[in-house]
């Protein structure tokens, strides 16, 4: 009989996985502070394609401000995650995301500012709705927590 061993960092990602998850999440305009959307769903569940019904005017944001707040069971050292904007299978776009240090047993409310790209730029909804990926990926440090894919439809 073959013995499974898990080292101590193995069981660590598995109890933060376990213990972590996103409570909401909402997108502002960042210059009125206006709510265009918002979502109590746990986005950061990987088992599943998630999907967002996004308006399409916030393409028309010169910036927009995403605010997630989330609880973790365990400490989490050095958490950030890396955002990867994926248009008809092609990575587009990529940002990266630091926290830092997360409180056992918290929850924790994060602000982030995202500035658009030029108008000139800019895809029309039409041709972006459904057809735009956001794939979040959740770290402590290096070592990968959780990956999540949340489709985006723009109403």
């Amino acid at each position: 009989m073959k013995q499974c061993v898990f080292s101590r960092r193995d069981m660590t990602v598995e109890e933060i996985k376990r213990g972590f998850k996103l409570n909401w999440m909402n997108l502002r305009d960042a210059e009125s502070g206006k709510i265009l959307w918002q979502g109590a769903e746990d986005l950061s569940d990987s088992s599943q394609e998630h999907e967002a019904r996004v308006p399409k005017r916030i393409l028309k944001c010169k910036s927009v401000s995403r605010e997630v707040n989330f609880s973790s069971v365990q400490p989490i050292e050095n958490f950030h995650l890396l955002q990867q904007v994926i248009f008809k299978g092609r990575l587009i776009e990529e940002w990266v995301f630091q926290f830092g240090f997360v409180i056992p047993d918290s929850t924790n409310t994060w602000q982030s500012t995202i500035e658009a790209a030029a108008e000139s730029q800019m895809l029309p909804s039409s041709v972006l709705s459904g057809n735009i990926v956001i794939e979040t990926s959740f770290f402590d440090g290096d070592t990968l927590i959780n990956k999540s894919r949340v489709r985006i439809y723009y109403v």
